[in-house]
């Protein structure tokens, strides 16, 4: 893009200010100001979750932030798996998983933003592309409910596919050190969550259920303090007598919830482009939001970089991010419905189930009886462990889907 170029970013979150920090990178002239509807520190969520590879790419795009995310966050580099109440299951992990809280995220982003001569208006909610009159480019990373692709649903061709299961995103003071996974059996069915650590205080636990199982809990009719008293006692084996902690921030404390995947024929319109959850969302279950948002604006940084043209860069930028996240949604789709559809797996002996807890994202295990699958997965270990195979996960372990964590940064 030329010398000098009005940029704003509508949304305060890792895409916006990502986008913000590369842009200011790749041209310091660009005059860049980041819109947030909070006020400043304010964020939901508790921690975030990134792999060794993503920091890499971080590092490689801007240094500085990239120290300043590692230093803050909590390290893990195996699982515990606790099933029908028996002995854990740990499971060693191939690659360094990471733990950091969002808002803490946020802080050295916006920090980083600010060091780079971004402006930020916090507490400002842009309702309309009018009221950003005069400006070259407008970033929509105003969340999964972007208000700016609402006003032109039809254009972007926005769909929206709910899932089955009910969950809730909450807090404890329990901190784990590695990644736990519980699954705990009731007479209304499964309920099962993971937690794991993302500062010397807390760590997150994330909490799900079919609608069955949360009608017959009563959770539907608790109130949350209600609530967390009967999660508390469901998952006692892993919290050791720390409480649950609600969500806290700006819109309320914890929810129950379906997730909601979304997704966008097109990306860009005019002048307007679309990236982070405005753009698409993958279910939680594997991991890959906060990555995905930062890659969507390297990626965009590139493409407006490589393309003087703006109509071009945009669908330069479209095409590509579109076509290099298509595995993550993927797997994040099968990821879900193995949720969904828990009780095939649950009667299945601890350690098979957890070896197929790390095959979920297998296109090939909803079609195969489950104890079928993982005897023919240990016969193909052996036989890749008889040639030497280094790479890949040990047998059982877990599996990670496509590459997440690649930013695309120059």
């Amino acid at each position: 893009m030329g010398a000098v170029v009005k940029i704003a970013c509508v949304g305060g979150g890792p895409a916006g200010l990502y986008f913000a920090i590369l842009m200011k990178r790749v041209n310091p002239s660009h005059e860049i100001t980041v819109y947030e509807r909070n006020s400043a520190g304010a964020s939901c969520g508790w921690g975030v979750t990134y792999w060794e590879e993503l920091f890499d790419n971080l590092r490689r795009a801007d240094p500085e932030s990239a120290q300043a995310v590692k230093e803050s966050s909590l390290h893990w580099d195996h699982w515990a798996v606790h099933v029908h109440d028996q002995a854990a299951v740990t499971v060693n992990h191939w690659d360094e998983g990471y733990g950091i809280g969002r808002r803490q995220l946020l802080g050295i982003l916006a920090d980083r933003a600010r060091a780079l001569g971004v402006r930020t208006e916090f507490e400002r909610e842009i309702a309309s592309e009018d009221e950003l009159a005069g400006t070259d480019l407008i970033a929509a990373a105003d969340g999964a409910g972007s208000v700016l692709r609402g006003r032109h649903a039809d254009h972007f061709g926005t769909e929206i596919a709910v899932g089955r299961n009910v969950y809730t995103w909450l807090g404890t003071t329990k901190i784990f050190d590695c990644f736990t996974f519980s699954f705990v059996e009731t007479p209304h069915g499964w309920i099962w969550c993971y937690g794991y650590g993302f500062s010397e205080g807390h760590s997150t636990c994330v909490v799900e259920c079919s609608p069955a199982t949360w009608r017959g809990l009563e959770l539907d009719q608790a109130s949350e303090a209600e609530g967390l008293v009967i999660l508390e006692k469901l998952f006692a084996d892993i919290l050791d007598g720390h409480p649950l902690i609600g969500r806290t921030c700006e819109h309320g404390g914890a929810h129950w919830l379906n997730f909601q995947t979304l997704t966008n024929r097109t990306w860009h319109r005019g002048n307007l482009v679309l990236l982070g959850d405005a753009a698409h969302t993958t279910h939680y279950s594997v991991g890959a939001g906060t990555a995905l948002a930062l890659g969507d604006a390297a990626f965009l940084v590139n493409a407006l970089h490589e393309d003087p043209r703006l109509e071009s860069a945009l669908s330069r930028y479209e095409r590509k991010r579109q076509s290099a996240i298509m595995s993550v949604q993927r797997a994040a789709r099968y990821s879900a419905q193995w949720y969904e559809n828990l009780p095939r797996y649950a009667g299945l002996p601890p350690r098979q189930m957890v070896a197929l807890l790390g095959r979920r994202y297998s296109q090939v295990l909803p079609h195969v009886p489950p104890r079928l699958y993982y005897r023919i997965n240990q016969v193909a270990e052996w036989f890749e462990a008889r040639r030497g195979s280094t790479g890949g996960p040990e047998a059982g372990g877990p599996e990670r889907p496509g590459r997440p964590d690649e930013i695309g940064a120059h």
